[in-house]
């Protein structure tokens, strides 16, 4: 439900403006400040503020508003309302001026069309985010919604930024949108994975190597913060660098040079640095694992991204938009899920968060049958959960197996040849340059009817 921030410092107002859009199903804020409004904005959709009050002004406030998050629509009240200031508070970006004592169908009426504008500027940020990293975002969860603004907030701004979150939730698509969203969205966009680089390598990787630095060094290496210059390098994992690479990764944040490994002289560099990790940094280095000077220096700008649990009105759609994305891989008629198989879905755990919703979509694209994928495809048990995620060595998959791709292929050619020979099978199986007994064991095997 759409929330409104009410500010003023007469409490019948407060009193009569939150029972007025209650009752039309509304959430509400009421602060008696500006200063109080303030922490109050994050997750507000619409503002409605006395335009004088003790402290800071609503034009104070206004301004505010705006620097945080510019789609919010700012409705000034005032009973000293004159030409003058409601020609004030329009040119400082104002939605509307109302006076008091002012008409409740009027206030109705211009807070309705406020929260329809709201509406709209949230939905065409969403569409540049979704132009700029050229997929689709999907964000129709309150808590979603809230990071995705946040996101775009800071884009543009080049601060460092440390993306956190729970395996599986999605921190690189942050990454991503954050880099496509920036001014440094035509420059590279590098990832490190700290994670999977060998602890005596990961400097010179990181960093780069001059020719002889190191045995087996033959050639020179520009490292990945030198492939980044002028763009965006992602540390993705970053908690799990060594402490002696922490150090000099702290040096290069606070100086903006590197030194390669074996180099006498450093080098100016222009990155900006977005980390990721899902572990708690603060408490690693508390822990003695991760320094905290490097902690405080990664997290200028802290964005959490929410596990899937928690923004349980993301599923249908992410669901949906896997589906298609592997019904498009799997060369299969459009995909469609059931109403009870979403249902399920949601309703579901998902530990391994969206990644696991993913490849469980993914999995069952590859098993479906008739361009549908219906309930009792989907086992929500937990072994089965773990047992799907796992290939037949016992080590992770990151999709369907290689055998179920070439399946739901198999199927999906058998599928069509049969309807374009009308039934026939031997017709059908002219068409594939196979036996009709062939034809006969894959109509079987697939479950296809005749």
């Amino acid at each position: 439900m759409p929330t409104l921030l009410i500010v003023d410092d007469d409490p019948s107002v407060l009193f009569m403006l939150r029972e007025l859009f209650e009752e039309r199903g509304h959430l509400t804020q009421t602060v008696t400040s500006g200063a109080e409004a303030i922490g109050r904005l994050p997750g507000v959709d619409v503002v409605l503020t006395d335009l004088q009050m003790p402290g800071m002004s609503g034009m104070e406030l206004l301004r505010a508003v705006r620097e945080q998050d510019a789609t919010v629509p700012t409705i000034l009240l005032t009973a000293h309302g004159s030409e003058k200031d409601a020609v004030s508070a329009m040119k400082a970006g104002a939605y509307d001026y109302l006076t008091k004592p002012f008409d409740i169908d009027e206030v109705v009426f211009v807070v309705e069309r406020a929260l329809e504008s709201r509406a709209l500027r949230v939905a065409n940020r969403r569409l540049v985010g979704e132009q700029a990293l050229g997929r689709r975002m999907v964000a129709e969860a309150p808590a979603m919604q809230k990071l995705m603004l946040a996101a775009e907030r800071i884009a543009q701004k080049d601060v460092t930024v440390l993306v956190t979150g729970e395996t599986g939730t999605g921190k690189e698509l942050v990454a991503s949108f954050l880099h496509a969203r920036s001014k440094r969205a035509k420059g590279a966009f590098v990832r490190f994975n700290c994670a999977a680089i060998p602890v005596e390598l990961a400097e010179s990787q990181l960093f780069g190597h001059v020719k002889g630095a190191f045995t087996g060094a033959n050639t020179a290496g520009r490292g990945f913060f030198a492939e980044a210059d002028g763009g965006t390098l992602v540390l993705d994992e970053v908690g799990e660098l060594p402490l002696n690479v922490q150090a000099t990764l702290l040096r290069a944040l606070q100086d903006g040079e590197i030194q390669r490994v074996g180099a006498s002289r450093t080098e100016r560099l222009d990155v900006r640095i977005i980390a990721a990790t899902n572990r708690d940094l603060l408490a690693e280095a508390r822990a003695g694992r991760f320094r905290e000077d490097l902690y405080y220096r990664l997290a200028v700008v802290e964005l959490t991204v929410p596990p899937l649990r928690d923004r349980r009105a993301d599923i249908p759609a992410l669901a949906q938009e896997f589906a298609q994305r592997y019904g498009d891989k799997f060369a299969l008629e459009r995909l469609r899920l059931t109403p009870q198989l979403i249902a399920r879905l949601t309703r579901a755990e998902w530990p391994g968060n969206v990644r696991q919703l993913e490849n469980t979509i993914a999995r069952l694209a590859a098993l479906s049958s008739g361009g549908v994928i219906a309930e009792d495809a989907f086992d929500p048990r937990p072994e089965s959960v773990q047992q799907s995620s796992l290939n037949d060595e016992g080590t992770a998959e990151l999709g369907p197996s290689l055998r179920e791709q070439v399946e739901a292929f198999e199927r999906n050619l058998i599928a069509r040849a049969l309807e374009a020979a009308g039934g026939n099978q031997s017709e059908a199986a002219r068409r594939l340059a196979t036996s009709r007994a062939t034809l006969m064991d894959k109509l079987k095997k697939y479950a296809i009817s005749r």
